[in-house]
């Protein structure tokens, strides 16, 4: 399972609406067949994997990430039927699927033709790999992260607004990393009007990742941009499961004064700036009790001189 969701990793930010689903095919103790959910949300991650390994899932065990959808589309056939058709022995999900078409019914269709299958094998890994699917399923909006660059004393410019470069090569490295994994990235109109910014993704191999570009604010967008004028606008946005808030402090504030931020990305420079500018503006606090215990951390590395923090919204 663990390498199914590995798989599924290869298409985040590429498949929406379709959540990006991995899939391994296992006979006699070998992998025969791998799939992942390709861009634009087809083939599946099933049928990709099926298709590799041929005659070989007769009799086999499937590893997949989400229950297989039960409902035909003009796209494709249903993952579980194809599953049957296939005559797999097994097959292993680690989350079932909430889309109303299918939420239960592929599990019900694959026991109906007695398949064994087994359920919730990693599911708090498949829960955060499809975070933006789910995100989407479940509150109507894409899931949202808000990445900070900051100096050890939470400044992200000089007073004179300089701030390239805070942090190090590798640390924006892994930035474009993340660009490459979200459908779009916003920023604010002051950002734009002071560094003009491409917000594409200068990776070897992954320059074809660029994701969309918004602009918060109330007036027409540039072209090449799409203008949101509120930050809870983004739910109209189509196609659209992941979205990074890049900058600046007012935009920051912005989506966290509404709420409406899922997933913090911060990254922090060995450097002291003093009186410069402060990542974020009034996010509307009124008492530090209410502060506490809205984030958890859930991933903190080095990036060259740089540490990365990852923390998660606790509810």
């Amino acid at each position: 399972m663990a390498a199914a969701l590995a798989l599924s990793e290869r298409s985040r930010g590429r498949t929406a609406p379709n959540p990006n689903v991995g899939c391994i095919v296992v006979k006699d103790g070998r992998v025969v067949g791998r799939g992942w959910t390709q861009p634009g949300g087809r083939p599946h991650a099933e049928a990709m994997a099926l298709a590799e390994s041929g005659e070989k899932s007769r009799g086999a065990t499937v590893y997949v990430s989400l229950e297989p959808c039960a409902h035909a589309s003009p796209r494709g056939p249903a993952c579980s039927g194809l599953l049957v058709e296939a005559g797999v022995a097994r097959v292993v999900i680690a989350l079932g699927d909430p889309d109303p078409r299918t939420d239960g019914q592929g599990i019900a269709r694959l026991r109906a033709a007695g398949i064994s299958v087994d359920t919730g094998i990693g599911e708090g890994a498949a829960r955060g790999a499809m975070a933006g699917f789910l995100t989407r399923r479940a509150k109507g909006r894409p899931q949202v992260t808000l990445k900070l660059a900051t100096s050890l004393d939470g400044q992200i410019a000089l007073g004179s607004g300089a701030s390239r470069w805070i942090t190090g090569p590798e640390a924006r490295a892994h930035a474009h990393l993340e660009r490459s994994r979200h459908e779009a990235i916003l920023v604010g109109r002051g950002t734009y009007d002071a560094d003009a910014p491409k917000l594409n993704v200068r990776l070897a191999g992954l320059e074809d990742r660029a994701p969309r570009r918004l602009l918060l604010s109330t007036g027409t967008a540039p072209d090449g941009w799409e203008a949101v004028a509120s930050p809870g606008d983004i739910a109209g946005l189509e196609g659209m499961d992941h979205v990074l808030v890049e900058g600046g402090a007012a935009a920051a504030a912005a989506f966290l004064r509404a709420d409406l931020v899922d997933r913090l990305l911060l990254y922090r420079a060995p450097i002291l700036i003093g009186t410069g500018r402060a990542a974020l503006g009034d996010i509307g606090l009124t008492d530090l009790a209410s502060a506490h215990g809205r984030w958890t951390l859930s991933d903190s590395r080095m990036l060259g001189s740089d540490r990365l923090e990852v923390y998660q919204r606790a509810s």
